[in-house]
């Protein structure tokens, strides 16, 4: 399985961070046997920015994941906490570079030691969830994978349901569509058949008045002939 890039950034950035803290303790042991600190200071100026560059990045990635959902809410608020503690140990580191605020030697005790001297507590532990507690890099990948997993079967199922529904949906559509087209088809023949029924119609009407006309038209015939008859009829 392949290491997740935020994890392994991550620790390439936590050994950027433990390296300015010994470049500062040897600049300062410099400094107290009067020896030249001129090179080391360049480098910790460096490494700081780096040290910084890199949290930046860190912050970057992170939104990304979480807002295209690729880990969970709960490995998101794990891994922002990571990252605010980056945060906390560029301020500290920055402060021990200029000999401000904590007492480097208290910082190297803790760094160190990985525990409290004099009260002060180590700003570089991370209080971790339940979850996550007690396990190695590797574990939490395993951990984070097998999350993922379970995300991507929920997805599958869920782009299966939206897959038969938009096949649902087509076949719904095919039908409307045939359905408009019969619609269509009854509309144009009733159309067809009142055009047709108003041709006969009219056709039924004319043959009537003509029917009338000729009738009329034999009747006065039949009357001319019967007074040309009885005119001419001999009498007795």
């Amino acid at each position: 399985m392949a290491p997740d890039p935020w994890l392994s950034m991550y620790e390439s950035t936590c050994h950027t961070a433990q390296e300015v803290a010994e470049k500062i303790q040897e600049r300062n042991r410099c400094q107290r046997n009067g020896e030249s600190t001129t090179k080391l200071n360049v480098s910790i100026r460096s490494l700081l920015q780096n040290l910084k560059e890199k949290t930046e990045r860190l912050k970057d990635l992170l939104l990304h994941s979480v807002s295209t959902r690729q880990i969970t809410q709960l490995e998101g608020d794990r891994r922002q906490n990571l990252v605010d503690d980056l945060l906390t140990r560029h301020r500290h580191l920055q402060a021990s570079f200029k000999n401000e605020g904590t007492e480097p030697d208290v910082i190297r005790s803790s760094l160190m030691a990985g525990g409290v001297r004099q009260g002060v507590v180590n700003p570089w532990l991370v209080e971790e969830p339940e979850e996550t507690r007690g396990l190695g890099f590797h574990e939490i990948q395993q951990q984070q994978q097998r999350i993922i997993e379970e995300q991507d079967a929920g997805l599958d199922a869920l782009s299966s349901v939206l897959s038969r529904q938009k096949q649902m949906g087509q076949e719904i559509g095919n039908e409307l569509e045939e359905q408009n087209e019969i619609i269509d088809d009854i509309t144009n023949l009733v159309e067809n058949t009142d055009n047709k029924l108003r041709n006969q119609t009219k056709r039924v009407m004319t043959v009537d008045r003509k029917s009338s006309s000729c009738g009329m038209m034999v009747v006065i015939v039949l009357l001319l002939i019967a007074i040309v008859v009885v005119a001419v009829w001999p009498t007795k």
